[in-house]
């Protein structure tokens, strides 16, 4: 195995193994779930894997989710398909920066992207460090945003272009999520700037040391979690990847945002996902 750290503050570049004998090496899959904790995504190249050893491999962090919206393989329950093609529109969710289904009161631990075909030139993907982020965030912000907890919602995202008796009844599936704006990496105790793309609002801003009359909770609450909420854009925090037929990309949800770059159509683009169920933030 030969690990190469791609940036200063996140990502690194594994070779010299194959998923598929991870999934049955314990000593192997133990040292991916050491270096995945340290760069918080990792990258392989040449995995020519099959489904279902890719669903075995990702299984061996916890069990997998479905998508409500993305359609799964039918074959392999909790591998996502998410295919472009010339003849289906933008979804407008992937390229922006999020953190995996914060909609879900239990959000993913993380997720195993194999890339089945993509451009010759475009559709990277980027990730971002949100421990970091955090970290680096002003003292006086730290102290504003702690215990502030937050709403993340699937009907102000997926749901959005839907009819709205089906955007209705995918908010009561999954009623809007609560967040801490601040949470805790459960095995690194690392505290992580938890809001993305799918976070509406703050549910206790309005408290005497925030708000002086009413007129002040919206706009002070807004301009704060757009503050938070654009951190992720700074390049310090980021890496980008450039996806080849049986590239993958492990990541770790709870401390990363990321973004898929839109820049390829009219192409052809196929990645299929496993998302590992993970636990309720705190």
């Amino acid at each position: 195995m030969h690990v190469e750290q791609l940036t200063c503050s996140i990502g690194a570049e594994v070779s010299g193994v194959n998923l598929g004998d991870a999934a049955r090496d314990d000593a192997l899959f133990d040292e991916i779930r050491r270096l995945l904790l340290k760069h918080k995504v990792l990258f392989l190249r040449d995995q020519d894997i099959t489904r279902a050893e890719h669903v075995a491999f990702a299984r061996r962090f916890g069990e997998l989710e479905d998508h409500p919206v993305a359609g799964s393989d039918p074959e392999h329950p909790g591998l996502v398909r998410i295919y472009k093609t010339p003849d289906l529109p933008n979804d407008r969710y992937e390229n922006a920066w999020h953190t995996d289904a914060t909609w879900r009161e239990v959000p993913p631990m993380g997720c195993v992207l194999r890339c089945v075909e993509c451009p010759q030139v475009g559709g990277d993907t980027m990730w971002a460090n949100m421990s970091l982020a955090y970290e680096m965030l002003p003292a006086e912000i730290k102290a504003r945003i702690e215990g502030l907890r937050a709403r993340h919602s699937i009907e102000a995202s997926f749901g959005a272009a839907m009819p709205i008796e089906k955007r209705l009844a995918l908010k009561a599936m999954y009623p809007d999520a609560e967040h801490p704006v601040v949470r805790t990496h459960p095995e690194t105790g690392e505290k992580v700037l938890f809001v993305n793309a799918f976070t509406t609002h703050f549910t206790n801003y309005h408290t005497a040391q925030n708000v002086r009359f009413g007129q002040d909770a919206n706009p002070g609450a807004l301009d704060l979690l757009r503050y938070l909420v654009s951190q992720v854009y700074i390049p310090e925090y980021q890496v980008r990847w450039r996806w080849k037929k049986n590239s993958v990309a492990i990541w770790d949800n709870r401390c990363t945002q990321h973004y898929a770059v839109m820049d390829y159509p009219p192409c052809v683009r196929r990645m299929e996902r496993a998302g590992i169920i993970g636990d309720k933030p705190f």
